[in-house]
């Protein structure tokens, strides 16, 4: 299989483009390599050939530099297309082969395949990067990921990886109004929106498959009510002592011990007891977009229980708890949607950060009443440089906007609303303790699902607080955002705060690895040997284009500028 992929490789290089390129390539973990003489491919029958104009640089980049093989998106695809096509792409490289990351892009189409239907040289499209109908082991194909990405001069493209089952592209058309950096920063923007705007499960699966775990007795009342408003699984699993409730009519399978019970194959999970050690191996079993409801029945754990806190992002599972016996009181607890409330006190974690700043933007100018929004950060330039950005934004619409440095300052506040964009456990338990009841935590940052994280569950079912989290965006969010920049409503621009071209992306990826710079990265594959260069030393190294940033921002005139003198 190698082999003729190498074959048909060297069959595709082109004459009419560059025979090679520019392109920042992941090799190894940890190992970047800025290959100067990457083939650029000719498309097949069903491929497109696009030229990067600009893409951002992400903290996902930076988990994928550091998991490389062992990320769930860089794993072989299993379904959700027709396998024997992945052969004829190039670009396809699974498991330990050499990736293009990068995934925050807009590109333009140099080259079309004979067979490819919707598409024409010239046009300019915005990137959504999930496939999520083509399935990995764990998760989903993703560009930038087992797909290569943007952080090159050319990418291809397959058509028939592109399309969704249900005929939508994953490739936006996008005008000539708006800058490359303000399109390709559409991207994180959406992933932001996503965060927010995700709808809550809030009943049972139907025709799910549950587990009831019991170190009590369970009346059978107690199940028929929450059945009877939340609905009915299709089957139940029963490990306890306690014998199996009369009359639920519902296939009920006994299991004799945890370790019997599959990995992530339960819809929904009951547990009935206070034994941190149970619910600890419990997290384990819950399924993808699973549900994981304590019942303390009066009692409590008595220690903090250390949970896989990962799979709240990666694995969308949600946990919710009662300390009382009634499992329907738990369901209550489970929000419609991620979205901030009137009235909300919003905490920010990490907020000086290139995510963060986008999450105080958009909370401050979402409209909802009566909010007020805290942005915390350890690092005092970077809170800095936020507030500069983010301070007439919160005066303008009326909302309470401060900002603070845990290591410093003390806030004498219960937070209703925290988002965190640092992928440290700590943090997570943090927010457990600084909660308001029934307060929403974002566990917006990826913590990988392998990492375990000490939390007080018995503060957080005492004051009814829910986890939640998202990973990546949707093709609806991405419209909407990019509605919203094309309108003027959104200006993307207003994170970036530094660029470079290839030569300097490795760098540019290695700052958002130290957080020394506040802002998103923006590299121009056509300025490719242009180092990483921070907007705030933009005039003392690039006097010309300084000239055209507004107040120190990036604007579509700047980037006008670069590309003329490159």
């Amino acid at each position: 299989m190698t082999k003729k992929r190498k074959t048909k490789k060297k069959k595709r290089t082109i004459t009419r483009l560059p025979k090679t390129q520019y392109a920042v390539q992941l090799v190894g973990p940890d190992e970047l390599v800025l290959n100067k003489s990457k083939e650029v491919y000719a498309p097949g029958p069903h491929q497109i050939l696009c030229r990067v104009e600009a893409v951002g640089l992400c903290f996902s980049d930076l988990k994928l530099l550091k998991q490389f093989s062992s990320h769930v998106r860089k794993s072989r695809v299993i379904s959700g297309v027709d396998l024997d096509i992945l052969i004829e792409i190039p670009s396809y490289v699974p498991g330990k082969a050499p990736t293009v990351p990068g995934h925050e892009t807009v590109v333009r189409i140099e080259a079309i395949g004979r067979g490819v239907k919707n598409f024409k040289p010239g046009q300019r499209f915005l990137v959504q990067t999930d496939y999520r109908w083509v399935r990995t082991a764990t998760s989903n194909g993703a560009f930038g990921y087992n797909f290569e990405g943007a952080l090159a001069e050319y990418v291809l493209m397959d058509e028939r990886i592109i399309t969704s089952p249900q005929g939508e592209s994953m490739l936006l058309p996008v005008g000539e109004e708006l800058s490359g950096s303000a399109i390709a920063l559409v991207e994180p923007w959406a992933c932001v929106e996503d965060a927010y705007v995700s709808s809550e499960r809030t009943s049972l699966r139907k025709k799910g498959h549950m587990l009831i775990v019991a170190d009590t007795k369970v009346a059978a009342n107690t199940l028929k009510k929450l059945f009877s408003k939340y609905g009915k699984p299709a089957q139940i699993t029963w490990l306890s002592e306690a014998p199996i409730p009369a009359g639920l009519k519902i296939k009920i399978n006994r299991a004799k011990s945890i370790s019997v019970l599959t990995d992530a194959g339960y819809d929904d999970i009951i547990y009935f007891g206070s034994y941190a050690k149970v619910v600890e191996l419990l997290i384990a079993k819950v399924a993808l977009n699973g549900i994981l409801n304590i019942v303390l029945c009066g009692s409590k754990f008595g220690r903090n229980v250390v949970a896989l806190i990962g799979r709240v992002h990666y694995g969308g599972i949600r946990i919710i708890g009662t300390t009382g016996s009634n499992p329907a009181e738990s369901m209550k607890v489970i929000p419609n949607t991620d979205e901030i409330r009137p009235g909300n006190k919003i905490n920010v974690v990490g907020a000086g950060g290139p995510m963060g700043m986008m999450h105080v933007i958009r909370n401050i100018c979402q409209g909802v009443e009566g909010v007020s929004l805290f942005a915390s950060d350890v690092d005092d330039n970077r809170l800095a440089t936020l507030t500069k950005i983010v301070a007439p934004l919160a005066e303008k619409n009326a909302v309470t906007f401060k900002t603070f440095n845990p290591t410093k300052d003390k806030i004498a506040k219960k937070f209703d609303y925290t988002a965190l964009m640092a992928p440290v456990p700590a943090l997570v338990a943090d927010s457990v303790t600084n909660a308001a009841r029934g307060g929403l935590i974002n566990i917006f940052a990826g913590i990988p699902a392998t990492v375990k994280c000490k939390i007080d569950l018995d503060a957080y079912i005492q004051k009814k607080l829910y986890f939640i989290g998202t990973s990546g965006s949707t093709l609806e969010d991405m419209k909407r955002m990019l509605e919203k920049a094309e309108s003027g409503r959104l200006d993307t621009n207003l994170s970036v705060a530094a660029i470079s071209g290839l030569a300097g992306a490795t760098d540019g990826i290695r700052a958002v690895e130290n957080r020394s710079i506040a802002g998103k990265i923006v590299v121009y594959p056509a300025c490719k040997d242009l180092p990483l260069v921070p907007l705030d030393k933009m005039n003392e190294k690039m006097p010309q284009v300084a000239e055209c940033l507004n107040n120190g921002l990036w604007t579509k005139e700047a980037e006008q500028k670069l590309l003329e003198l490159y």
